[in-house]
């Protein structure tokens, strides 16, 4: 028996650790051909370890593209939409699981109904609506449709159920209004799952690419996704301006993964609990 436990153990681990480099690899590769020179990207056999850490692809990226001021405009987009976001989506969630008004549920269902229409089957008429108010080019205009996020609204609202309606009376009787309820009580209760839905939210905005490509003509206005493409030529094998910018633009999400990882799984966790 003990052996055949320790066997099974150590097959998990072995599985274990094959999916874990086929999952990190891409991203070492990509932090290594930053720092790769031209002959490199080339090699046969291929080199898996720059011969050198010189800057000079990152100098290039900085130097042939507006980088910053792409990155600049994906992290006020990101921020700004995920705050607008879950603001929203809180203040969405927090009737739907506290009070009682005719049609709840039946609101309710055309909200979650929403989930089932594609995104890029609204993609033309979402353009031709920010085009008729003449938002074109503006910050609004790749926000906007991120602000309304059934998903989030729904992970909310079973997060919110699983308070006890004798909280809201008891803060009722001690004169604490709903909004204060939801500020001081209910928020703090549903803090890792809201602060994984925020996170999640800001990664996915920053990594967008098809809106914000449509909604700006301005190279000024464009964001990471977008602009990095101006590092690409297909007739160029010199791809190391291109691993560098990637490099940069993966720095925001590897930085908040490892900075909230702990309160991440905890949000997972949460959100398994309250499916």
């Amino acid at each position: 028996m003990m052996n055949r436990r320790f066997a099974f153990d150590t097959a998990k681990l072995i599985v274990a650790t094959v999916i874990g480099l086929v999952v990190v690899f891409p991203l070492y590769y990509i932090f290594a051909g930053a720092f790769y020179k031209i002959g490199e990207f080339t090699a046969y056999p291929p080199t898996l370890f720059p011969d050198s850490f010189q800057l000079g692809n990152f100098i290039r990226a900085l130097r042939d593209t507006l980088l910053i001021r792409f990155m600049g405009n994906s992290l006020l987009v990101a921020s700004v939409g995920s705050v607008l976001r879950m603001t929203i989506a809180v203040l969405c969630a927090f009737p739907m699981a506290f009070l009682r008004f005719k049609g709840k549920n039946l609101l309710f269902f055309l909200v979650l109904g929403t989930m089932m229409l594609p995104s890029d089957a609204l993609i033309i008429e979402n353009y031709l609506t920010i085009s008729r108010l003449g938002l074109v080019d503006t910050y609004f205009a790749i926000i906007s449709i991120y602000l309304l996020a059934p998903v989030q609204m729904f992970m909310l609202r079973q997060a919110f159920k699983t308070i006890p309606q004798t909280y809201r009376e008891a803060a009722a009787i001690d004169g604490c209004g709903d909004f204060r309820f939801l500020t001081l009580i209910v928020l703090p209760m549903a803090k890792p799952i809201v602060l994984t839905l925020t996170l999640q939210s800001f990664v996915t905005i920053w990594n967008t690419y098809l809106w914000p490509l449509l909604v700006t003509n301005d190279p000024a206005m464009r964001t990471v996704q977008v602009g990095i493409t101006m590092l690409g030529f297909a007739e160029s094998l010199d791809y190391g301006p291109t691993f560098a910018a990637i490099a940069l633009i993966l720095l925001p999400s590897l930085s908040i993964f490892l900075i909230f990882r702990k309160k991440i799984v905890e949000g997972i966790a949460a959100g398994a609990i309250v499916g």
